[in-house]
């Protein structure tokens, strides 16, 4: 994971356009139609709300459900980036967050075709490790039909989606054209608020622009949209998340401390340092077989980013990956690593969720 922090721009807020004025009418008969529109507008805009709970956080579309159970691709917005933002859905809840915290929380229940949660969904954060499951998608993209990966490769996406190993993905980003991998995915999945890094730092994957709604597309093209045989590598791999990172830090926070199995996961986090104050068991890190071959994320001091340190939970909930979630998180600059984790665990634990799917 990364250990540094750089600004990015948040996303621009959302305004209404304001419509031209009405032009000059006379007649009593013309001024009382002009003003019972006018009456009949206020009313509706009283029963029906006017704006985003969030501001600047445009809702995502509802995606529609096929006969086949997958959510079709033009309503989701995997396909078509132009498409018009939708309001958050009748029903759906609200999460209280901590004082200090900024969260971008989107749930989708795939089952019902439905968000449960849409909350600061076009926020953008500092990627950190989530933009692994792009890399990991651009490496698959042009490998049909077969998709087979070369035994070479295995070892270093493997320890990349379970352990969020950082030199096995650094090694894939520059190898794969490093920013244009955001660029390309951005461009085959319809994201929406994802960038890549700046243009003066190519190499820093983990300053990728991502939101939670994003986050949410990635996990629906992956579980409705990939081949199969990309699906189930990916997926295989996130359902296999070890609790410790290759960096030692303690990766469980989040959904594998809330939701009882199965569960899949893909966490990220940046800003607490490159050794973790309580060491996790963690497994092998991926050794690259030539030296040099992979070069490690460099750490300039950077200004801290939106405020704080950044720490992520998404992945899957439920049989069949039933709940798509993803909870992105900045907290106060300075904040410890132990303390964020049990913030963002409590917040996980809140989510409106049936208890079934959770840990008693």
């Amino acid at each position: 994971m990364l250990s540094t922090r750089v600004t990015l721009p948040a996303a621009p807020p959302s305004t209404a356009s304001t419509p031209p004025p009405a032009r000059d009418v006379t007649g009593v008969r013309r001024v009382r139609l002009v003003l019972g529109a006018v009456v009949a507008g206020i009313a509706l805009l009283v029963l029906t709300g006017c704006g985003s709970e969030d501001p600047g956080a445009a809702q995502t579309a509802q995606p529609a459900r096929t006969g086949s159970g997958t959510v079709d691709s033009a309503s989701a917005g995997l396909s078509t980036p132009s498409a018009a933002a939708s309001p958050s859905p009748s029903g759906a809840a609200t999460v209280a967050v901590p004082a200090g915290v900024t969260a971008g929380i989107v749930i989708f229940d795939r089952q019902q075709g439905a968000f449960v949660v849409q909350q600061k969904a076009s926020w953008r954060f500092r990627s950190a490790s989530l933009v692994k499951l792009l890399i990991a998608l651009d490496y698959f993209w042009d490998k049909g039909p077969s998709y087979t990966v070369p035994a070479a490769d295995k070892p270093k996406l493997d320890v990349m989606l379970r352990s969020s190993d950082d030199s096995a993905a650094t090694g894939l980003w520059k190898a794969n054209g490093q920013r244009e991998i955001v660029t390309r995915m951005v461009q085959r999945l319809g994201l929406r608020d994802t960038a890549p890094p700046p243009v003066s730092q190519p190499g820093y994957w983990g300053y990728t622009a991502v939101s939670a709604g994003d986050l949410v597309r990635v996990y629906q093209f992956i579980l409705d949209k990939a081949p199969a045989p990309v699906r189930d590598y990916i997926m295989g791999n996130l359902h296999a998340s070890t609790k410790c990172g290759t960096d030692k830090y303690d990766q469980s926070f989040g959904i594998p401390s809330t939701f009882r199995k199965p569960w899949s996961a893909k966490q990220g986090w940046s800003g607490f340092g490159d050794n973790p104050a309580t060491p996790c068991a963690a497994p092998a890190a991926y050794q690259p077989s030539a030296p040099g071959q992979f070069v490690g994320v460099a750490a300039p001091p950077n200004a801290p980013d939106m405020s704080g340190e950044v720490l992520h939970t998404t992945g899957t909930v439920g049989d069949g990956d039933r709940y798509i979630v993803a909870v992105l998180s900045v907290h106060p600059n300075g904040t410890q690593f132990a303390k964020a984790a049990t913030t963002l665990t409590k917040l996980t634990q809140s989510l409106p969720l049936p208890a079934a799917v959770k840990n008693s």
